[in-house]
């Protein structure tokens, strides 16, 4: 009797329990982000009022991007993915250069970490193929003098290595807010390096 009991004491705990969550290794996903992309490494000739140059600065400059990802989770812990985007905007360089970026496309390998119960941090390596712009008005003038090797095909070397560093936020169920930042690229003939700052959204399915 008292066996019986229990046992159907126990039964209505087993029909409300909650259905356990897809395994994260099953779930592909796509987002959505907007970048600021630094550019660093730039010198830039500082002159008087006759165009001679007194002094030769670091300098950098901004621009903005769009990417959207695709990708999936190879495990609990793995995942990979590619991103495909282009700028928004050109960066202004001091004096008479301007940079865009026309487009760009990576290749990431990554590993995820759960820090809470709605939050990951996770780090990602790979590569990246770009293509873009360096236009240099007044090339000439000793003003512009440290840029000529950018005016052209920006970068150079159109294929680098990149990374970055990240958390995600649940929203609510498969809905993530990214923040992120990393390096996109290195040309390694002008040494210009341009690292991305980037927040937005990921679904998962």
């Amino acid at each position: 009797m008292t066996t019986a009991l229990l046992v159907a004491q126990g039964a209505p705990a087993q029909e409300t329990a909650a259905p356990a969550e897809p395994a994260r290794e099953d779930l592909y996903y796509v987002g959505l982000i907007g970048s600021l992309v630094q550019l660093r490494s730039l010198e830039s000739a500082i002159t008087d009022d006759q165009d001679e140059i007194t002094d030769v600065v670091a300098d950098s400059a901004d621009l903005n991007t769009a990417s959207l990802i695709i990708g999936g989770h190879i495990s609990e812990l793995f995942h990979a993915e590619i991103r495909l985007g282009g700028g928004l905007s050109e960066a202004k360089v001091r004096n008479d250069l301007t940079i865009s970026l026309d487009y760009f496309a990576s290749w990431f390998f990554g590993i995820h970490y759960p820090l809470t119960d709605f939050a990951h941090g996770y780090a990602q390596f790979g590569f990246t193929h770009l293509q873009g712009e360096a236009e240099l008005t007044n090339p000439d003038a000793n003003r512009n003098s440290r840029y000529d090797d950018l005016a052209g095909d920006f970068p150079d070397s159109s294929f680098s290595a990149s990374w970055l560093i990240g958390l995600d936020l649940e929203l609510f169920d498969n809905a993530y807010l990214v923040l992120e930042g990393g390096k996109l690229f290195e040309d390694t003939v002008t040494d210009v390096t341009g690292y991305q700052f980037s927040s937005g959204l990921r679904y998962e399915f």
